[in-house]
């Protein structure tokens, strides 16, 4: 296998209406699909606190007595920082370490070992401007089944760069049973809300990623995202609200369930385990009915 990234490499996505109107995508092998695994795909504004996110729920999973696999999708590779501890190299990184012959790979070169039995990955991403972030993507999944590490994993979160709703960044909703939105109880972060219920209903004409819903984060109500899912027909899984003990936990390093504990502290971690155990049991998919630009300042954007 060789993920090398440039144009010679890339598969160059055809203009079909597969994939949505007007759609230009990479689609991956048949045979990239993952096992058995409960999939979820994690959006949502840059910013937001998908990575957060992301960690503590991996770790409320592995709780639960789930085998979990957690994959950054981000080139600046820090989605499992707060479960490692460190920066762990990508996969981009190791391949080039081995002038790209996967074959010469072990998995403990790629795959680290995070705070309670959490599996981390980093894809990492190509040279900017250079590469399409989707086939990284593909090639980090096709690298796991290589080396049988998806035969054994009951849940796989993928954390998604950013808003970024192109064919390449979008590629994590070809695997994925549920997608979920991070976003805050502000406009600018339900506009990037929107446009990603777009992203995933083009993904659910062809595949199976559905909906699974909205979690709200930093947030003391849920005034302006209730208005939104009303009108959309999307619903609120959790709320976890702007506490200071969420940004130290990225200044130490830790995940939430690492930190001393409090009052305040323990109903969050309650809230992410009950999250954990909801979507474990399946969530009922959400046909979500993406808005017009203009009709969401009309709903939020001039009160």
């Amino acid at each position: 296998m060789n993920i090398a990234v440039s144009p010679q490499r890339l598969r160059v996505p055809s203009r079909s209406h597969e994939d949505g109107e007007g759609s230009v995508q990479v689609h991956l092998d048949a045979q990239e699909k993952i096992g058995t695994a409960k999939v979820f795909a994690v959006y949502g504004k840059g910013g937001i606190g998908k990575s957060t996110t992301s960690s503590n729920l991996s770790v409320a999973f592995s709780k639960l007595g789930k085998r979990v696999l957690q994959i950054g999708c981000d080139p600046k590779h820090d989605s499992t920082f707060t479960l490692t501890k460190c920066l762990v190299p990508t996969v981009i990184d190791v391949l080039e370490g081995v002038n790209f012959h996967s074959e010469e790979l072990r998995p403990e070169d790629f795959v680290y070992q995070g705070y309670n039995g959490v599996m981390c990955v980093e894809a990492g991403g190509p040279p900017a401007g250079t590469g399409c972030g989707g086939y990284v993507v593909g090639q980090t999944v096709k690298l796991l089944k290589e080396h049988h590490l998806l035969e054994e994993t009951d849940v796989v979160i993928f954390d998604v760069l950013g808003d970024v709703v192109c064919g390449g960044f979008a590629a994590p909703l070809q695997h994925a049973d549920r997608a979920l939105i991070v976003t805050a109880n502000d406009f600018d972060s339900i506009f990037a809300m929107n446009r990603i219920v777009s992203a995933i209903k083009a993904k659910s004409k062809n595949y199976n990623v559905r909906l699974g819903g909205v979690i709200a984060n930093r947030s003391a109500s849920l005034d302006q995202i209730e208005k939104y899912n009303k009108a959309t027909g999307l619903s609120t899984l959790a709320l976890f609200p702007d506490l200071d003990v969420i940004r130290r936990s990225r200044l130490k390093k830790a995940t939430l369930f690492e930190m001393e504990t409090s009052p305040e502290l323990e109903a969050v971690k309650l809230e992410y385990l009950r999250l954990a155990a909801s979507l474990w049991a399946g969530t009922e998919p959400l046909e979500g009915v993406p808005m017009k630009d203009r009709d969401i300042f009309d709903l939020l954007g001039f009160d």
